[in-house]
């Protein structure tokens, strides 16, 4: 009984001890203030993008590089549109119906480009805005005889 006791007190001891120890103080967490809103500069505005110009196909009769009088009329349109931008170049692609040997019709179409730009040249387009080139048979629009026509032409690109 008297170890029984002993443990007893020894236990009661501790207990006081314990008891008497200061607790923890609980740390406040401080929430620091958000940031400042610093503003951030706007992003320049993007570069002004190349003109989406638009310019008309003009055609030519068979075997031939003449600009016919319904096609000048297209070709001032398209005059008109290259001076309302004078940095804008172009290239001017010839191009030909299958009939015909592949060398003649690079020929022929070449001679069609170098007409549309002469005649854009005596509208007032410098020729430094001008480049020609000649596809001859190889893009063809279509392969049907009756519609050949199509293929005898000259198209306006602008030069990237």
């Amino acid at each position: 009984m008297k170890k029984i006791l002993t443990i007893m007190l020894v236990g009661l001891v501790f207990s006081f001890l314990f008891v008497g120890c200061p607790k923890k103080a609980v740390k406040e967490e401080v929430i620091p203030p958000p940031p400042e809103e610093v503003e951030k500069p706007t992003p320049p505005p993007p570069p002004p993008e190349k003109p989406a110009l638009v310019l008309e196909t003009i055609h030519f009769d068979f075997d031939k590089y003449e600009i016919r009088p319904g096609d000048a009329e297209i070709l001032k349109k398209n005059a008109e549109i290259l001076k309302q931008y004078p940095d804008v170049k172009i290239i001017i692609e010839g191009h030909c119906c299958p009939i015909g040997t592949n060398e003649y019709n690079l020929g022929l179409g070449q001679r069609r480009a170098n007409a549309a730009k002469e005649y854009l040249v005596k509208l007032g387009i410098s020729p430094d805005r001008i480049e020609t080139i000649s596809y001859g048979e190889e893009r063809l629009i279509t392969t049907d005889p009756k519609e050949y026509w199509k293929n005898r032409r000259c198209e306006f690109k602008v030069k990237e």
